[in-house]
């Protein structure tokens, strides 16, 4: 089960949920920028959350499918198959031999999500398949993919091929179920991102604090997977004080002397100097990685114990889908 990537795309990439054993060498977690779509378009092919995926920006791919088989994408931006056939996200889709898919922008998020059975067939580098471009690790020889790139599943059984031929023979490429993302890019509003207060959430007065909370940040064109300059509001410090190298995580928001703030994403640092004032709820990240230059949010705190409730609920919700799928795979 194999496609071929007519055209690659900007920043396309082999991804997971990212490497977390070897944070303490150093090597940052890296993975998808949204995990949530990658545990959908796992999710409706009942593969492990950690399979691999294709990391999709911008759109603007084109993608040959090579024999039979299931695929799955979820993510923003929108899939036409054959050049005028839109193709549902969040739901399997059996694809028939020399098939040929495009994506296009939806204008809203930047990322779309590519799964197949079992995952894309890659090496494991390090616990993980997913591309650290900097340390040119994971992926395809730690490398963007490329044009004339072919990549294959790695799994496709009875149940699989059994599943794809009920959808043939229903004359659907695609069952009436999907997943529901619980998340909504549509709206005409200003995202709203949750935090909790950072470690060093002190060494800034309540002025900048509430600065920090009742003003809309934009997302700078130099920002990158590494992390997101935020325009709009210095955020000035009271606590002069030097701060040694401290441990930071995807989410992370940091305040350099200039008073503008970094969110930390997927191929950050594992250790900085620079103050933490907040960390991203983990139910929230995944919309920022959805976000491009240009693009604004404003920041909410919650607490703790809030952040840990809405992740929770997110796992169960998970649970549930995969009972779902479990039941509903093998109906029409």
């Amino acid at each position: 089960m194999a496609i071929k990537l007519l055209k690659a795309g900007p920043f396309s990439s082999i991804q997971d949920l990212g490497r977390l054993d070897y944070l303490s060498f150093g090597v940052p977690k890296a993975g998808a920028m949204d995990t949530l779509s990658v545990r959908i378009a796992n999710e409706a092919l009942r593969n492990a959350a950690q399979a691999a995926v294709i990391e999709l920006t911008y759109a603007q791919a084109e993608i040959e499918i090579l024999s039979d088989m299931l695929l799955a994408y979820a993510g923003q931006g929108a899939v036409l198959a054959n050049g005028k056939i839109p193709l549902p996200a969040n739901r399997p889709l059996a694809l028939v031999k020399g098939t040929r898919l495009k994506l296009i922008p939806d204008g809203m998020g930047c990322r779309t999500y590519l799964a197949t059975t079992g995952g894309w067939d890659v090496p494991i580098a390090m616990g993980s398949r997913s591309t650290y471009l900097q340390a040119k690790i994971g992926g395809i020889n730690g490398r963007l993919l490329q044009n004339g790139d072919i990549l294959c599943a790695t799994a496709w059984t009875t149940e699989h091929q059994s599943f794809f031929t009920q959808l043939q023979q229903s004359n659907r490429s695609f069952p009436l179920w999907y997943i529901g993302s619980g998340r909504n890019l549509t709206t005409p509003d200003i995202p709203v991102i949750r935090v909790v207060r950072g470690p060093e959430a002190d060494w800034f007065s309540t002025e900048s604090w509430h600065k920090f909370l009742s003003s809309a940040f934009e997302v700078d064109r130099n920002s990158n997977r590494m992390g997101y300059i935020l325009e709009g509001h210095d955020i000035q410090r009271i606590n002069k004080a030097e701060l040694l190298s401290t441990a930071v995580l995807p989410g992370t928001i940091q305040i350099p002397g200039n008073g503008r703030p970094v969110l930390l994403m997927a191929d950050c640092q594992t250790t900085g100097g620079y103050p933490r004032i907040a960390q991203v709820a983990a139910i929230d990240l995944p919309l920022c990685g959805q976000l491009k230059p240009g693009d604004q949010i404003y920041f909410q705190e919650i607490s703790t114990k809030e952040a840990e409730v809405l992740y929770l609920d997110e796992q169960y919700y998970f649970q549930k889908i995969r009972r779902a799928i479990d039941l509903r795979y093998y109906t029409k």
